[in-house]
């Protein structure tokens, strides 16, 4: 299928021109250190940055920096759904005073930010092409017992902006088996979410094609969209839920079935979970149930979850796992089709 390779190169092209900034930020630690950097971002108690005389990215305990300046622009996002744009400025707290951040907006005002209600930091650039964050991953496994090799790819970008936030992703897995037919699935999925006046409301829209051998699947088309809500919106843990309506086209394999066209109408539920460990570990998790309501008692669910390692600066190790259900798919088709697999990652942008 040529869209596959069309669109991956898309994503991955996307996001290579990235290019740093000037390393004229500072960071001061507690201990009396004074790092001369760039201050690439915030997330789960870690600060990363990038320093002349260092390869790749350095990671800094968040708490273990007494005070910082920039004069670059950054993202600034917190516990409450509040997004902030502009330069930073972190002063030395005196006599025990709370430690707060300063966000000095472009023509506006200055905030201040209570530490521990940051949430994430991302560098913003004033140019297109440079705003993109996202990874390439790479996985295989082989067995020699009975010759069954699988391959897997993955890739994804992400564009995040002030109140709203865009993502495209690539899964492509591969199964060979001796003396069985070679299974394949592949999945394109992109979705963009925009905040609510109301702290932590937003909505949302998707759109996704599947394609698996195992499922009989031709062709699967899915759109859909709804209004969530982030449930916990921490700097390690981030839990969202959301609802809405979703249509699919589903094509199935016509040697096989009659009518191998389908329309299906359904709500959708949706939750993403993300927990992160200090610069080390990472685990994502993203499911999504669709009871149809063209066709009541028909329930689909889907589920995608991904466990990171860091292993070095931008590499990390990955287990995943997919699956998809249907509860009630075409007579002599499989209902299920799910897998594992490991590899490693590589990230670019921000990381």
């Amino acid at each position: 299928m040529r869209l596959q390779y069309v669109l991956l190169a898309v994503i991955v092209l996307t996001g290579w021109p990235v290019i740093a900034r000037e390393k004229s930020d500072v960071l001061v630690m507690r201990n009396g250190d004074r790092l001369t950097c760039e201050i690439k971002g915030l997330s789960a108690d870690t600060v990363y940055i990038s320093l002349d005389y260092a390869l790749g990215t350095v990671s800094i305990d968040w708490f273990k920096v007494d005070h910082l300046e920039s004069t670059q622009l950054f993202l600034v996002k917190t516990q409450d759904g509040e997004v902030y744009t502009g330069k930073l400025s972190m002063p030395k707290a005196e006599g025990g005073r709370p430690v707060s951040i300063e966000v000095i907006e472009p023509g506006g005002p200055e905030v201040q930010i209570d530490r521990t209600h940051v949430t994430k930091i991302d560098q913003t650039f004033e140019r297109f092409w440079h705003r993109f964050n996202g990874a390439i991953g790479l996985g295989a496994t082989y067995s020699k017992a009975n010759q069954t090799g699988q391959y897997s790819l993955s890739a994804d970008v992400q564009y995040p902006r002030e109140r709203w936030a865009a993502s495209a992703s690539y899964n492509s897995n591969l199964t060979s088996n001796s003396g069985a037919p070679t299974a394949t699935r592949n999945q394109v999925y992109g979705s963009a979410y925009h905040l609510m006046r109301w702290n932590n409301w937003y909505y949302t829209g998707f759109g996704a094609f599947l394609q698996s051998t195992e499922q009989g699947i031709s062709g699967q088309a899915s759109f859909g969209g709804g209004i969530g809500r982030y449930l916990i919106n921490t700097n390690r843990t981030s839990v969202m839920v959301a609802g809405g309506f979703a249509f699919q086209r589903i094509n199935y394999q016509q040697e096989i079935l009659s009518a191998p066209s389908q329309d299906v109408t359904s709500g959708w539920i949706n939750s993403q979970v993300r927990l992160l460990q200090f610069d080390k570990t990472s685990l994502n998790v993203n499911a999504s149930l669709l009871p149809a309501l063209s066709g009541p008692g028909r329930v689909q669910f889907t589920m995608n979850t991904a466990y990171y390692i860091k292993i070095y600066s931008k590499l990390k190790f990955n287990i995943s796992f997919y699956g998809a259900w249907d509860n009630r798919p075409p007579p002599s088709f499989s209902g299920s089709d799910y897998g594992t697999s490991v590899g490693v990652d590589w990230t670019f942008g921000n990381r």
